[in-house]
């Protein structure tokens, strides 16, 4: 098949990525009505630029609407959106899951709905009260595609799910769906080099036919994944343990074969993978900047324009790996590698989960007091941008009272005016 660089309408966007399918396949693929994907496209165009003009882009994971409008207000640049908080509070299938790919297919794209539903109405708010422009809500999200839930079908439609729910970005990994795992779980099975190159191609492709210039992250688990599903990657065979010339090496009783990970091996795939995605992610177990380094600089060697994200992970017990002065400089460091999507994946569930607790702790020992405190750090706290002590407000009760005096014409039934709220905050 021929290959193209994106036909040529945005050279500069593109100038590293190989296709192997040209314009008339996309054309024909396409359909003949012209749907834009108007959340989906600004966000992608804005992230793209964010990792272009930023010293790196600033990401925490949200579980939900409000956690990502919180992240809005105080001035974060990206809403990362994880695969593990989904399983493990926030999925369709209204269970809580380990990082497992347990929970329906559905799962991320509805919370990537419903932080950007938040984001649509935190805007109207905000402009309504003569405000426009005043905080950009629509912070490009980042999702977590898994492992693509399947193959290369299963990749390309979940791909335009996330798309239409307005993802401006999205990763894949290169762990088999049926085995995935936690990125710092034990147990991870790798496809072949070929079999994520495919599942890349997938996703570039639903988006080309979506026509949004989706941020792609390829990210690897093969500095730790010591299992493979099969041998039919040529590239693959030098990392299979045991094997010689064309014997085949050790193997489960599941039978995956044995393969040895490490560096050479994470590199071997990142420069696979480097000229079908913008940027690389290799999964690692520590906050190790020297391995980091080795890394970048390696797939540099050969993609000198490579951006890569970095998973500043809570799996980590950072005070234990890192000193203070260490721990301070960690970022600015990787973004000196053109690290520059770094994001904690579980935010959100660490800080609901905390912040509760703390409350809850607090309350069972002094009743009211507690509740107050929390209050008293929020009214401190307006100061700085925050607003949602006046919870009326912050979800659109005044945007309502609007719309209902329009059609009505009458302010009579409107629920701010002489709201406890209004007369106490």
């Amino acid at each position: 098949m021929k290959e193209t660089k994106w036909w040529l309408r945005d050279d500069a966007r593109f100038k590293h990525v190989t296709r192997p399918y040209d314009t008339d396949t996309v054309n024909r693929l396409r359909g003949s009505v012209k749907i834009e994907y108007s959340l989906a496209k600004m966000a992608a165009e804005k992230l793209w630029d964010k990792l272009h003009t930023k010293k790196y882009v600033r990401a925490l994971g949200a579980l939900t609407g409000n956690q990502a409008m919180q992240q809005a207000k105080a001035g974060l640049d990206s809403v990362y959106l994880s695969g593990w908080q989904v399983a493990g509070d926030a999925n369709d299938s209204l269970q809580m899951y380990p990082d497992q790919s347990l929970y329906s297919v559905s799962s991320v794209p509805t919370i990537v709905k419903r932080i950007n539903n938040t984001f649509q109405r935190a805007d109207q708010i905000q402009t309504m009260e003569d405000r426009e422009g005043e905080i950009d809500y629509f912070l490009p999200i980042v999702a977590d595609a898994e492992s693509g839930f399947g193959g290369v079908l299963n990749t390309h439609e979940l791909v335009k799910a996330l798309i239409e729910a307005g993802a401006g970005g999205i990763h894949l990994e290169d762990q088999l769906a049926s085995a995935k795992k936690c990125g710092h779980m034990g147990g991870k099975v790798l496809v072949s080099t070929q079999n994520m190159i495919d599942k890349l191609v997938a996703a570039r492709l639903a988006a080309d036919i979506m026509d949004v210039s989706t941020v792609i992250i390829a990210r690897t688990d093969s500095l730790s994944g010591a299992l493979l599903q099969n041998d039919d990657d040529e590239r693959d065979h030098k990392f299979i343990t045991g094997r010689v010339g064309a014997s085949l090496g050790q193997r489960t009783k599941e039978g995956f074969y044995r393969v040895k990970a490490g560096m050479d091996q994470a590199v071997a795939r990142g420069l696979a993978y480097g000229e079908y995605c913008d940027l690389l992610w290799m999964e690692t177990a520590n906050p190790d900047i020297g391995e980091c380094r080795e890394f970048c600089q390696d797939i540099k060697s050969i993609y000198p324009d490579m951006k890569f994200a970095y998973n500043c992970s809570p799996s980590f017990n950072w005070k234990a790996k890192l000193s203070d002065s260490e721990i301070r400089n960690f970022q600015d460091e990787l973004s000196e590698l053109d690290v520059k999507y770094q994001f904690i994946t579980l935010a959100g569930f660490h800080s609901l989960n905390y912040s509760m607790f703390d409350l809850s702790e607090k309350y069972r020992d002094t009743a009211m007091s507690a509740f107050v405190e929390l209050q008293q750090k929020e009214f401190e706290a307006q100061d700085r941008g925050f607003t949602a002590v006046k919870h009326q407000r912050e979800v659109g009760a005044s945007y309502f009272d609007e719309i209902a005096q329009v059609c009505t014409g009458s302010a009579e039934l409107g629920a701010i005016k002489g709201s406890t709220e209004e007369e106490q905050f």
